[in-house]
């Protein structure tokens, strides 16, 4: 993986936003690991954004949301949130630190959590992550995760009993090679 997200590429627009998830979508996947997500009303900054709004923006055990965030934003930092475990996380605040395999993880975990949200599903979120400006060694989010991302799948088994990963995917088998469809 290159440098993660180059931020937003021309295609905002097209990109799923959090106004079409159910309200409590996010709030049910994260609440399972303790972290709280937060709405934040139209214009307003989003607290603990990295680049800026519409990005979600992250501090101590929350994620900061708004209606035009990106849900592959959202679930990118709250897929940080759930990487840095417990305690980076009560410290958190805007970047969430970390190095690159990590970066790769939550990648790897941001898609897998997609599958999770009603109506979004993986292949749309990786879609999505193109058109932001996702960059991936291999071209594309899909190939990435294909063909390039053991090392991230690696990573998360690793760390799944101590980030509490069963209460968000359940078995590790979910971390399996399992062609998007």
């Amino acid at each position: 993986m290159d440098d993660g997200v180059s931020g937003p590429a021309s295609a905002t627009a097209a990109v799923l936003t959090c106004a079409a998830l159910p309200e409590v979508a996010l709030v049910e996947l994260f609440g399972r690991v303790g972290i709280e997500v937060a709405m934040v009303a139209p214009h307003e900054d989003i607290p603990g954004s990295h680049w800026g709004a519409p990005e979600a923006g992250i501090g101590p055990d929350r994620l900061w949301v708004r209606a035009d965030t990106p849900v592959h934003s959202a679930l990118h930092e709250g897929a940080h949130l759930v990487c840095m475990g417990a305690e980076r996380r009560r410290v958190a605040d805007t970047d969430a630190g970390g190095d690159e395999l990590e970066e790769s993880a939550v990648c790897c975990l941001q898609i897998l959590l997609a599958d999770l949200l009603p109506g979004v599903g993986r292949d749309r979120l990786m879609r999505d992550m193109d058109a932001w400006g996702y960059s991936f060694r291999l071209g594309s989010t899909r190939i990435w995760l294909e063909r390039d991302a053991e090392d991230a799948r690696a990573w998360l088994k690793d760390h799944w009993e101590p980030l509490s990963l069963s209460r968000l995917l359940g078995s590790v088998d979910s971390l399996g090679d399992r062609e998007s469809s």
